[in-house]
């Protein structure tokens, strides 16, 4: 199984709009962070987990062939604002896309063109699948079981893929959804910078703290703005077995 980065960073991406520090200004390009995506593959099936804003320039560099499904981990248009995006990918057939109930509500809001009943030609024909944490199902060769993780007080969704899982925008999790992490050797799991708390994202340490917990033996943290710092130097200080993602990254997953 195959994992590609196309996004590592937060709502606003880094660069941010207008500013001048030096992560911004940075000219390394694991520095370069756009909306959180990734693409999860083997030879047969093909996954995407969001499809953000930042969607269509994520893709172009990817082959184009099918895409099976999307995966949503919440309705925030950071994660789902590069939906319409999708339609060339539609030629293969409808695109089911996967979300949890609250999700799915917000896709229905954001897209209504996509669901009425006389659609006008051109719109993305979707195929849209209510799924809850805890509820696992597979898509082509591919295990998903979905994780309910609090992003502040919003419910949403991670998902596991065998012994790999991705988490991104939590704040913390209850304790009844950790058992359906047991056994994760990769874990992606989201740390918004070192200090100033967020309302509803975990900083570095809570996902160090998270990750010890899962048993990972190997850790990448994603869903980063500007404030974590330069991606050479933080990866100098970090744990042994910790390490920032970055966008375009590939990971072997056996």
């Amino acid at each position: 199984m195959r994992i590609t980065f196309l996004g590592t960073g937060t709502s606003c991406g880094v660069p941010v709009i207008g500013c001048q520090c030096k992560v911004c200004q940075s000219t390394d390009p694991k520095d370069k962070r756009l909306r959180c995506s990734i693409l999860v593959e083997t030879d047969n099936t093909r996954i995407l987990v969001d499809a953000g804003p930042d969607f269509r320039q994520q893709i172009l560099p990817q082959p184009f062939r099918r895409i099976d499904a999307i995966l949503v981990t919440h309705s925030h248009y950071d994660h789902m604002g590069g939906m319409d995006d999708i339609r060339p990918y539609c030629q293969f057939g409808e695109m089911n896309v996967y979300a949890d109930a609250i999700a799915r509500r917000g896709m229905l809001e954001m897209l209504p063109y996509c669901f009425v009943e006389n659609r006008y030609p051109g719109v993305p024909q979707i195929g849209l699948h209510e799924i809850s944490a805890g509820s696992p199902f597979t898509i082509g060769d591919i295990p998903v079981m979905p994780i309910r993780v609090m992003h502040g007080k919003l419910p949403i969704l991670g998902f596991r893929f065998d012994t790999f899982a991705y988490i991104t925008d939590m704040k913390y999790i209850e304790d009844d959804q950790l058992p359906l992490l047991e056994g994760v050797e990769t874990l992606c799991v989201n740390a918004l910078r070192f200090d100033k708390p967020h309302h509803s994202h975990q900083l570095v340490d809570d996902a160090i703290a998270f990750a010890r917990r899962v048993g990972a033996r190997r850790t990448l943290l994603t869903h980063m703005c500007h404030d974590v710092g330069l991606h050479e130097e933080v990866n100098k200080i970090l744990p042994e077995g910790f390490e920032l993602a970055f966008d375009g990254q590939v990971l072997e997953i056996k």
